[in-house]
């Protein structure tokens, strides 16, 4: 069958209005993490913490440059990462998450807010490996199931969106990440 410009035109608008609605329900829940972000662990697995010497190993990546810091306090560049992300400095974001999950390669956090950064930037083949890995670190995260099933969503991957939301829906008890993934499921093809 083959489908008018009147169809393809409303197909177009109603894509761009599904996209607009998750990028809302998804950032919002965002923007209300970023207040929390001094409360965060400086890692997820109590048994790896960082050590001075990881620091130190790690100093030498800090840059001033495209929203680079030189804090070696993971807990404060995700305090001006998420200030950069809900400002939509996608480049600079990115760049202090990068910094904060080298100093803190253990934090899932660290990764969702970075997987969902890079698919935004348009880097959404690093955007899903960064998700995968921290799916497989902590598979119990309810948070990170459902940014990789929002990615999925938005690249189109079908099953693996459904997947992965259907995880967020059944693991954890954050009842405002299970609702978003509820919601995501209904409007999944």
């Amino acid at each position: 069958m083959i489908r008018g410009a009147k169809f393809w035109i409303w197909m177009t608008v109603f894509q761009l209005l599904f996209g607009l609605a998750v990028f809302t329900v998804t950032r919002e829940y965002y923007i209300q993490d970023a207040a929390n972000a001094s409360e965060r662990p400086a890692t997820t697995n109590q048994s790896s913490p960082v050590s001075p010497d990881d620091i130190s190993k790690f100093s030498r990546l800090s840059h001033s440059g495209a929203g680079g810091s030189t804090s070696q306090d993971p807990a404060e560049l995700l305090r001006e990462a998420d200030g950069f992300f809900t400002n939509q400095q996608y480049d600079r974001a990115a760049a202090l998450y990068e910094q904060a999950l080298a100093l803190s390669p253990n934090n899932v956090n660290i990764q969702n807010e970075l997987g969902l950064t890079l698919h935004y930037l348009g880097r959404s083949a690093e955007a899903l490996r960064t998700l995968n890995d921290g799916v497989a670190a902590e598979p119990k995260n309810q948070r990170i199931w459902l940014t990789l099933g929002f990615v999925n969503s938005q690249l189109g991957n079908t099953e693996q969106a459904r997947a992965a939301l259907t995880n967020a829906t059944r693991i954890g008890t954050d009842e405002t990440v299970r609702q978003s993934a509820m919601e995501m499921l209904k409007k999944l093809p």
